[in-house]
């Protein structure tokens, strides 16, 4: 089920990005250069362990983890969280805890498409992204 996240996908638009960085905590500085930046993010998978990387003119970051297993992460926006990915309906979710605060990364792909949903409480921000050929 995972492999249909595999490859590389390249972001085409967004909604509500910068009130969702708001919600994090992030700074208005970086929240501009975050909001400019079209990232690539290219998902791989080997056995149960998956990687994401994603590329931009701004940062570039990785993370590697077991699909299901619990793993420290460092944010692009410097958080140290508590993370877990699963496969739950067809959908990635990834759930990020620090500081007793939860958000969601849910991704979802159909046809060519990959639709990224971040939910920090009633904050909700949809980023689309379509696979590169």
């Amino acid at each position: 089920m995972a492999e249909a996240f595999v490859g590389t996908w390249n972001l085409k638009n967004s909604e509500n990005f910068d009130e969702y960085m708001k919600a994090l905590g992030v700074g208005f500085a970086t929240r501009k250069i975050g909001s400019m930046t079209k990232p690539t993010t290219i998902i791989s998978l080997d056995g149960d362990k998956m990687t994401v990387k994603t590329q931009s003119a701004v940062k570039n970051t990785e993370l590697s983890f077991k699909l299901g297993e619990e793993f420290d992460e460092t944010t692009a926006d410097d958080r140290k969280v508590k993370s877990i990915v699963k496969v739950e309906d067809g959908k990635l979710v990834h759930i990020q805890k620090w500081d007793g605060k939860e958000t969601s990364l849910v991704r979802e792909v159909k046809d060519n498409a990959l639709t990224l949903t971040l939910t920090l409480g009633d904050v909700v921000s949809t980023r689309h992204y379509e696979k590169a050929e």
